[in-house]
């Protein structure tokens, strides 16, 4: 059926341990890794698509217009050329090999946009921000039932803005961008900002650039959160998907059945997104049904609870490109 394995027991029982298989090596840096099915194109930095956000996760009978943040041929590979160039550009600056790193911990700082004191107004306990920051860590440590990968979670700062203007966060507004001015840390450093969103979303994040973005970071709808009111979306797998983002993932579903597809070798292709919790759905005539347990798929939080190896790969990839210190 696609349901996770025993998830509710692994979620009440914390934060799992991570036990890492991935280490960051010099091998890492400088090369697209092997995961990958996009070939990048020759020389030169690459400007980043004109649209920052990189995806926006749309709840099953959402928003009927196009998808905000959807990725062209065009930008994939430029998003492709501009990741190679990044991690040429690190490896020409590396003075001697890279020490391996157990866990690569994440500090995360919650921003939470208010309209008012009340839980309507977005004035969520501190119980539900904690609880994602548990979610995040079960999924990347594989503890749900996916693949291992490098990435911790630590909460470090929550911070609660009452501003009306702000509220709900509107995909793209200039309110959004001012919001945005709430930003602390560096590239390493995951602002999660918490909200009402724009109606039909769930989300929406940035890639990582060589530069960072003043917009930088992942927008997520308040009710989404483990415990929230949003219906099959309330387990906290809306944050999951879009920190997947935010680390350099695409949906299991970009490019279609094409080649390229996702640029995850061992992620299926899939024609479309898949929504609530399908059986037996594929879209494509490649090998493999769609990956609709993979976290950057659409379906129901219930029915999402994986990485693939690949997956874990790419993301660890573009942090030694874009994110590490």
């Amino acid at each position: 059926m696609g349901l996770r394995p025993n998830l509710l027991t692994r979620r009440a029982a914390g934060v799992a341990s991570t036990t890492l298989a991935l280490l960051l090596s010099t091998a890492a840096v400088g090369v697209v890794p092997a995961a990958s099915a996009f070939s990048a194109a020759p020389g030169g930095t690459c400007v980043e698509p004109a649209d920052a956000h990189a995806d926006a996760r749309v709840k099953a009978g959402g928003a009927a217009k196009h998808e905000p943040n959807e990725l062209t041929a065009a930008q994939i590979k430029e998003r492709e050329a501009d990741l190679a160039a990044a991690l040429r550009e690190r490896a020409s600056r590396r003075t001697g090999a890279v020490a391996p790193l157990a866990t690569v911990t994440i500090p995360v700082v919650v921003h939470v946009i208010q309209e008012n004191n009340t839980r309507a107004g977005g004035n969520i306990p501190d119980s539900m921000i904690q609880n994602q920051i548990t979610v995040l860590n079960q999924a990347y440590s594989g503890a749900t039932g996916g693949a291992v990968t490098a990435f911790a979670f630590q909460l470090s700062k929550i911070n609660r803005v009452v501003n009306p203007s702000w509220y709900p966060i509107l995909e793209g507004s200039s309110a959004e961008r001012s919001m945005k001015s709430l930003r602390e840390g560096g590239k390493n450093t995951l602002n999660l900002y918490l909200g009402d969103v724009t109606p039909g979303l769930l989300g929406w994040a940035t890639f990582p650039q060589q530069r960072l973005s003043s917009t930088d970071g992942v927008v997520v709808l308040n009710e989404s959160l483990p415990g929230g009111t949003e219906p099959n979306y309330n387990q906290g797998d809306t944050g999951t998907h879009e920190v997947g983002h935010w680390l350099n993932l695409y949906h299991t579903f970009q490019g279609g059945c094409s080649a390229s597809g996702d640029g995850v070798a061992d992620t299926p292709a899939e024609a479309s997104p898949a929504y609530e919790c399908p059986v037996g759905r594929n879209t494509c005539s490649a090998a493999g049904s769609d990956p609709i347990t993979n976290f950057m798929d659409y379906t129901y939080d219930s029915c999402m609870y994986q990485f693939t190896a690949g997956q874990a790969s790419r993301m660890l990839t573009a942090w030694n490109a874009y994110r590490a210190a």
